[in-house]
């Protein structure tokens, strides 16, 4: 059987061999607070590479010891992140699979406690930090972020290009601009966390800047061979005062101009406690309006656990790729067991599990098993 998942996709000088992909998926593990990935991030990863994977992005990686998430995150500011990296990466590509890293920068949700050690906002004396945001507008249950200047924007957008160089020289196939679940760049584009007046606030070209003026940057030091991915929030949630689908694909149009390749589609995470409609796919239809509104590539994430779904949303063209969280982490060859159930033959099931495969083979011996 023919298989759209399993069909490889090209983007600039790179090849995914299918188009069944590993989200990033953040693990609070660097137990030093340094930002420096260790073991767990190796075996973590190389599990899905592994696996048979298309592409395996990196968790949320800060730029800047301020743009974590939480004091146990990773991150790519400094040239002991950058080596590290690079021994996971080549393990990464050693099984097959494109190395991605997506960067990053919490704004106000940064200095946050891991969920197994505290809620809340990590105060000062246990490590954490003061945040930034557009505005002075806390995320309720956090400390309130004091709003960026000028020196301090041109600073986030300095910190996202000594990361992406950084990740080039680790050996990373891709980079990915994180601009999704209400950390920094979401919170610049979103009106209910975008208070300003000037000219990084105000109308969608405002909000907007920000994001774009990364994207470039980005780009620049990507030159032309590189992919580079958005991963936005299409809505809040909370139309039509925050963040709409409309507002994304015009901004997609926009990221398509500056320089980005691929809109890797999720959705909400600026306000908690809002209602959302979770069930089997229910982001697609984000990634199908982005895809044929826009004229970018797009693709799809939430929810999606089998293979025949996953199969479904790019055969059928609502996606050019999934990108999968949860189903890798029960499976980390969840692409192995997708073929079979697929019927469709692939050539990259290791060697040392060959034995293993759902393929006729004669009967084992006792000490073959």
């Amino acid at each position: 059987m023919t298989s759209a998942l399993f069909t490889p996709l090209t983007l600039r000088s790179v090849e995914a061999r299918n188009r069944l992909w590993v989200s990033p998926l953040c693990q609070y593990s660097c137990e030093e607070q340094d930002g420096v990935p260790q073991d767990w991030h190796l075996v973590h990863l190389g599990s899905f590479a592994r696996g048979g994977a298309g592409l395996v992005m990196a968790e949320a990686t800060a730029i800047a010891p301020e743009g974590r998430i939480s004091p146990w995150d990773t991150g790519i500011w400094d040239d002991a992140q950058r080596d590290a990296w690079a021994r996971i990466v080549a393990f990464i590509h050693g099984q097959g699979s494109l190395a991605a890293i997506q960067l990053a920068h919490a704004g106000r949700k940064a200095s946050t406690y891991r969920e197994w050690s505290g809620t809340g906002s990590v105060p000062a004396s246990e490590g954490g930090w003061d945040t930034v945001a557009p505005s002075a507008v806390a995320y309720e249950g956090y400390a309130a972020p004091a709003a960026l200047d000028e020196d301090g924007i041109a600073a986030v957008v300095d910190a996202f290009g000594e990361a992406a160089r950084r990740s080039l020289e680790a050996g990373f196939d891709v980079l990915e601009v994180h601009a999704a679940h209400g950390y920094l760049l979401h919170q610049f584009l979103s009106p209910l966390s975008n208070r300003r007046e000037d000219r990084w606030g105000g109308p969608l070209v405002g909000r907007a800047r920000l994001l774009l003026h990364v994207v470039r940057r980005v780009r620049e030091v990507a030159g032309e061979d590189v992919p580079v991915f958005v991963r936005v929030s299409a809505t809040d949630w909370l139309e039509p005062e925050g963040w709409t689908l409309d507002d994304t694909v015009t901004v997609s149009q926009w990221l398509r101009e500056a320089g980005a390749d691929l809109v890797d589609t999720s959705t909400g995470g600026l306000v908690p406690g809002v209602p959302i409609p979770v069930a089997p796919g229910y982001q697609v239809p984000h990634a199908t309006a982005i895809r044929e509104r826009s004229g970018i590539a797009a693709t799809a994430v939430g929810h999606i656990v089998d293979a025949h779904q996953a199969e479904r949303i790019v055969a059928s063209g609502q996606a050019d790729a999934v990108f999968v969280g949860r189903e890798f982490m029960r499976d980390p060859h969840f692409p192995l067991r997708a073929a079979h159930d697929l019927g469709t033959e692939i050539d990259y099931w290791p060697a040392q599990y060959t034995r293993a495969s759902w393929k006729a083979r004669p009967a084992l011996t006792a000490d073959e098993d």
